[in-house]
């Protein structure tokens, strides 16, 4: 008897659970993407100064080595300021830098995540309170092979910025009462854009999924 009061438990929380799962999926089919695989349709691509040519071909963006920076700028006015999240995935094909960094809106002001940079290992947020990447609290190493695809995933609340690469967090920084900005260098990413330093990439899949305010 008193396992088929058990059984009927489990049941009945089951059941209950039903919705939320429910839920939890519908907002998770809001993912949308950014790129359609076979233009540049709403993007730009800034002239940040000796850039690298950038392309469209077999659903991958590919953007040319620079003298400095190469990248594209999603220009389309949907973007929300917090509480989202932001995949996408890139190989670095040529150069030692970052290769996939992307800016991104964070409430009123924008951050970048740096995957690769100050000579290929430096993964972090730029800026917080005017620390960048290679010296405030998100700092982490990790090597990058050319040639792989990663694959990147941001969440932007409004108490956290968060990171993954490949599925393994790397950054988790509270941003209660701290400032947030970019380095002067990648100004023509804003609102959101993905660039690299003195490197060859490839990125593809940008997609952006609205998460409901907690």
């Amino acid at each position: 008897m008193r396992n088929c009061v058990s059984l009927t438990g489990l049941f009945l929380v089951g059941f209950l659970l039903l919705p939320s799962l429910a839920d939890e999926a519908k907002e998770q089919a809001k993912a949308k993407s950014l790129f359609n695989g076979k233009s540049l349709e709403h993007f730009e691509v800034p002239q940040f100064g000796g850039d690298g040519e950038v392309v469209v071909k077999d659903g991958v963006i590919s953007m040319g080595q620079g003298v400095m920076l190469t990248g594209i700028t999603y220009k389309k006015d949907d973007l929300p300021k917090t509480n989202y999240e932001l995949t996408w995935e890139a190989k670095r094909t040529m150069g030692i830098d970052f290769f996939a960094a992307a800016t991104f809106p964070v409430g009123d002001s924008y951050c970048s995540f740096i995957p690769g940079g100050w000579g290929g290992a430096v993964v972090g947020l730029s800026n917080i309170d005017g620390e960048d990447a290679s010296s405030n609290e998100t700092t982490k190493y990790l090597a990058f092979k050319d040639d792989q695809w990663y694959q990147f995933k941001l969440r932007v609340t409004p108490k956290k910025i968060e990171a993954w690469i490949d599925g393994k967090q790397l950054v988790d920084a509270n941003i209660e009462g701290k400032k947030i900005s970019t380095r002067n260098e990648v100004d023509l990413s804003h609102p959101l854009g993905f660039a690299a330093w003195q490197s060859a990439a490839e990125i593809r899949k940008i997609e952006l999924r609205e998460l409901k305010a907690k």
